[in-house]
């Protein structure tokens, strides 16, 4: 019998092989590279935290670093802290992995061709740790 996690994590599984075997036959993702990243899911950390305060009813407690502050603890910090605190910077900070524009010569975003296809959006995510 299934768990629920295993069951969540086989929609999640069938999802990406969805998007996957669309983007096979497609014309549109020849020689590109297919993104996912549906907009609903572009949040900043704060966003997110935001979120699990709604849903658990609670207000956290937080501690905010200025950038400054984090980039001398990555130049103070010996390896692997100051690896782990460079990824850090690079994707909370700076925004890397989502804050540029996806070039319709070389990439294409799958939640935008294939809109048919359902994703979980990290709010619903988040539901199943209340």
């Amino acid at each position: 019998m299934e768990t629920p996690k295993q069951f969540l994590l086989r929609k999640k599984i069938l999802r990406l092989i969805s998007y996957t075997i669309k983007a096979v036959d497609d014309p549109r993702t020849l020689n590109k590279i297919v993104y996912l990243r549906p907009p609903e899911n572009i949040l900043s950390i704060n966003e997110i935290v935001s979120l699990w305060e709604k849903k658990i009813g609670k207000t956290l407690e937080k501690t905010y670093l200025l950038e400054d502050q984090l980039l001398k603890k990555i130049q103070e910090s010996s390896s692997p802290l100051n690896l782990s605190l460079s990824i850090v910077h690079s994707a909370f900070e700076k925004g890397d992995l989502t804050n540029f524009e996806i070039k319709a010569s070389f990439g294409v975003e799958a939640s935008e061709l294939y809109p048919e296809v359902k994703y979980t959006t990290v709010d619903e995510y988040l539901d199943q740790f209340v």
